[in-house]
């Protein structure tokens, strides 16, 4: 399966641009955490664009991601592909075993809370973001609550790295595609 068969699957479930710009997000995560650790990079970036394909048709933790496995198997998603997704939401029971599912976890609540503060920033923008700033956030328990921090701490625990450290190099993944998220700030602010 490429980039664009997964696009195809992510268009035709999924509408709402914010939770595109989150599929694109971890996926810019996921090319970075598979050229760090020489692992198949298209791979990483398909199971990074399905992992939330059907949060908008299977809305729920009873539904969400375990629903839609049998859609994944219609498309013919590969197994390695699929067991990512399921196991990347903790509720399902299924283990992380694989580095591929370790760094599907480990990136998917965080994009979220980068995506928050860089939008609380004069800039909105993530050129000028620095991990600083995620820490001073990171406190505020009532800032971006979705955002579950204990999962956050786990995924960078799992992942074998440094919380911080794997909040710098989700910033710099995203910041490579900070267009596509709407957080490359406008040109004065550069």
């Amino acid at each position: 399966m490429n980039r664009d068969q997964a696009l195809t699957i992510l268009h035709q479930y999924v509408k709402n641009p914010n939770l595109i710009k989150h599929m694109l997000a971890v996926e810019a995560a996921m090319r970075f955490y598979a050229r760090k650790f020489g692992e198949d990079e298209e791979k990483w970036a398909v199971t990074a664009l399905l992992h939330d394909f059907d949060w908008e048709i299977h809305p729920t933790m009873e539904e969400h991601p375990l629903a839609g496995e049998s859609i994944l198997r219609d498309h013919k998603v590969p197994e390695d592909i699929i067991r990512a997704v399921l196991s990347h939401a903790t509720h399902t029971g299924i283990p992380r075993e694989t580095l591929m599912e370790k760094a599907l976890f480990a990136c998917d609540e965080v994009t979220g809370l980068i995506t928050a503060v860089a939008l609380v920033r004069p800039s909105k923008a993530l050129y000028d973001l620095k991990p600083k700033s995620v820490k001073n956030k990171w406190k505020d328990k009532s800032f971006a609550a979705g955002a579950n921090r204990e999962e956050i701490e786990l995924g960078a625990a799992e992942l074998g790295i440094d919380l911080w450290e794997h909040v710098a190099n989700v910033i710099e993944a995203m910041n490579g595609i900070a267009e596509d998220l709407g957080l490359a700030g406008t040109p004065q602010d550069h």
